[in-house]
């Protein structure tokens, strides 16, 4: 059965962080739903590209093998006050599944409590917000478990990366990542 994964899409959602995201995974033969969270309207972005999710998040039903949440200002604020996100990610984390979060999107972790005193990462710009929910990193990804956080935009391939290799395994996370001519870690 294929691995499940949710990545709701708000208004102000960074693009590049959600499209590579959803494209990575599906290179990887994961079920990615990109969920409305208003609906099924096109969603416009931090930099204007228009965006058509899969569905509307309230339709989406779990469970999920990952719940992700692109950043983007605008869109992790609109996810950091959303209920309906906030109940996914709690439920999220007291199932031991996946939960993940780049740029600005940490916020929305800590709004729902999720991950807290747990090692954690985001875009400079929220830092102090996230820092005083968990164990902050300056590292371009962090993997603390479940729970995957990523810096922002140019972080967003590696970010997708870590999440193919923890949902599926090493060898699938190369097989994606080599033809992409991603760039390997220096040693």
């Amino acid at each position: 059965m294929r691995k499940r994964v949710l990545v709701p899409l708000a208004t102000g959602a960074e693009e590049m962080e959600t499209v590579i995201v959803v494209d990575v995974l599906r290179r990887a033969g994961l079920e990615v739903n990109l969920a409305g969270l208003n609906g099924l309207d096109p969603v416009t972005c931090s930099r204007g590209v228009k965006l058509v999710p899969d569905g509307a998040l309230a339709d989406a039903r779990g469970p999920f093998d990952a719940i992700v949440l692109p950043g983007g200002a605008d869109g992790a604020k609109a996810l950091a006050a959303s209920p309906m996100v906030q109940n996914l990610l709690k439920e999220q984390e007291e199932a031991g599944r996946v939960v993940a979060a780049i740029c600005a999107a940490p916020i929305a972790l800590a709004a729902a409590g999720v991950g807290k005193g747990r090692a954690l990462t985001s875009h400079p710009a929220v830092k102090d917000d996230v820092a005083a929910h968990g164990t902050y990193k300056e590292q371009r990804v962090v993997v603390d478990g479940k729970l995957v956080t990523s810096r922002g935009p140019g972080t967003a391939m590696e970010f997708a990366v870590a999440l193919v290799e923890l949902l599926v395994d090493a060898d699938r996370a190369e097989k994606v990542a080599a033809p992409m001519l991603m760039a390997k870690a220096e040693e």
